[in-house]
């Protein structure tokens, strides 16, 4: 079942193409992925999904769970259950980490701060009374952040370049939050240009220039973009491949 679906959407920013009449469908209960090089397009699509301000002035329409989305703000699109965990995690002087978990958690029982921070291999004793300000670390920001969204049990989450910033054991602890979201029952989205993070995924979706190049499983991406998507200074759009056409996972 399709959760959510990018129709013909472009956004111009400033006088430049970011998107480019793109089209794409997520399937429910996958992990997917969204790749490309830097300035490829992939986090201003995310911010476009949660509807933050600045990327509401879109063409095209972005449906989700079959009803469009695209005249909702972020607080209304947070409502429907979809979520953004930022590439740099927000802080917030004064506020606890066990506050910044409840807040929007399902169960708002003391005892879930516990278990989400264990969930993404915090101890509880040490965070759950810290404020979410400079003194953590990003890799703790990050994992902090993965433990409110797990207690939100969101219907789908973007995350936003998961591995940015991160030691070795803080991605192993947020691709095992990754996984659990996946079992619960939740949509992710990985936005990334890390053939790591792309690993862990079921499906992917390759652009480039804002427009979508390619599709398919996570090996046959994986293939093209290790190969062939690298850095460059042209401008230039790509030519849309053939594969490219609808579809999702089957």
């Amino acid at each position: 079942m399709v959760i959510l679906e990018i129709q013909d959407v472009s956004l111009q920013v400033n006088s430049s193409l970011i998107l480019n009449h793109l089209s794409m469908e997520f399937q429910a209960g996958y992990v997917q992925a969204v790749v490309g090089p830097n300035g490829a397009g992939k986090s201003t699509l995310a911010s476009l999904i949660m509807g933050l301000p600045d990327y509401r002035q879109h063409t095209g329409d972005i449906l989700f769970e079959g009803k469009s989305i695209k005249n909702l703000n972020v607080d209304e699109r947070a409502r429907l259950g979809i979520t953004l965990a930022w590439q740099e995690p927000a802080r917030f002087e004064g506020l606890k980490v066990s506050q910044f978990i409840l807040a929007a958690a399902k169960n708002k029982d003391k005892k879930e701060v516990d278990r989400m921070l264990e969930m993404v291999g915090l101890e509880p004793a040490r965070y759950r009374s810290r404020e979410v300000d400079k003194t953590l670390s990003g890799g703790e920001r990050k994992r902090i952040e993965l433990a409110s969204i797990l207690a939100m049990r969101p219907r789908l989450v973007l995350l936003d370049e998961p591995d940015s910033g991160v030691d070795i054991e803080a991605i192993d602890r947020i691709f095992e939050a990754i996984n659990h979201l996946k079992q619960d029952g939740s949509t992710v989205v990985l936005i990334t240009h890390s053939p790591k993070v792309l690993e862990k995924a079921d499906y992917a979706f390759l652009i480039c220039h804002g427009l979508l190049v390619d599709q398919g499983e996570t090996t046959k991406i994986m293939e093209y973009f290790r190969g062939k998507c690298l850095p460059c200074p042209h401008q230039n759009v790509p030519e849309i491949n053939s594969a490219a056409v609808s579809g999702g996972i089957r």
